[in-house]
């Protein structure tokens, strides 16, 4: 099954006094590969804006502008139209020495490394080792995000964009974020490269062609077993047509969609939203 679908991701700032200057970069243009094809895709700003569009280390598209002139408020305006299939099933399942091999340890180093959301912890280690006993990489993979999925109650509020894979855990609750968070710290800690991959997510299975819902900012992990794929374990599904996928990098400091600095008021509201229309 093929879908195409219209993204529309708008922020939006307003800042307590006039912000005289700011400098931000955009990761909201999503990617082209052999399951999606991106069709079209634009930036716009309010107040006007020129960007620079760059692809920076983790061959993520940017969108960097920078404002010098004061302002109250900032919206961003990221639209774009992609083609998207289910994921074939991955077809090679490497063994444990294939995965652990100088050329693989050396190859995909980065996405075995410890960072501040995906920190290295003991209780989780334990917990992944066990899962992994008499299973194979790619089994590992479904056997930790299984584990992910029953652990977490999907829950707004309780974690915060700073929040790690340990705070999730032990909270036993949280965001997307938290669940790509806390599969890449288990499967990491067995040996497993891992990357964290972030996109959108449309929420309609059965959705008409033509219909608008409110779709999602979303988070996955992609893993390596031979191969590169990828598995939603918030959903607990393989990636489908209903994924869009923007960035990957070692965790979300790598795919930030926003950021940026500026010099001025505090911001004073914050207005995120994500429009997703089958078109075909």
């Amino acid at each position: 099954m093929k879908w195409r679908l219209r993204v529309v991701h708008t922020t939006g700032y307003r800042y307590a006094t006039p912000v005289t200057q700011s400098y931000n970069e955009a990761r909201l243009t999503p990617r082209s590969d052999d399951r999606q094809n991106l069709m079209v895709a634009r930036l716009e700003t309010v107040p006007a804006t020129r960007a620079y569009k760059y692809v920076d280390y983790w061959g993520t598209e940017v969108n960097s502008f920078d404002l010098h002139t004061p302002h109250t408020e900032l919206k961003v305006v990221a639209a774009s139209v992609v083609e998207t299939t289910e994921e074939p099933p991955p077809a090679v399942d490497a063994t444990w020495a294939q995965v652990r091999s100088a050329e693989s340890l050396d190859r995909y180093a980065e996405y075995l490394e410890w960072t501040t959301y995906v920190p290295k912890h003991r209780e989780l280690a334990a917990v992944a080792r066990s899962l992994r006993k008499g299973l194979t990489p790619q089994e590992t993979v479904l056997a930790v995000s299984k584990c992910v999925h029953g652990k977490l109650k999907y829950q707004r509020g309780t974690t915060g964009v700073h929040s790690s894979a340990i705070d999730a855990w032990q909270a036993g609750e949280g965001v997307c974020q938290d669940y790509a968070h806390l599969t890449l710290a288990m499967l990491r800690a067995v040996g497993v490269p891992a990357r964290y991959v972030s996109g959108y997510l449309h929420t309609e299975p059965d959705a008409a062609v033509g219909e608008t819902v409110v779709g999602e900012s979303h988070a996955w992990v992609e893993t390596w077993t031979g191969d590169w794929w990828g598995f939603d374990p918030t959903n607990d599904l393989p990636i489908g047509h209903r994924h869009v996928w923007v960035a990957t990098g070692r965790d979300y400091a790598d795919v930030s969609p926003l950021k940026g600095i500026y010099s001025g008021g505090a911001a004073t509201a914050i207005e995120v939203t994500v429009d997703m229309t089958r078109l075909a």
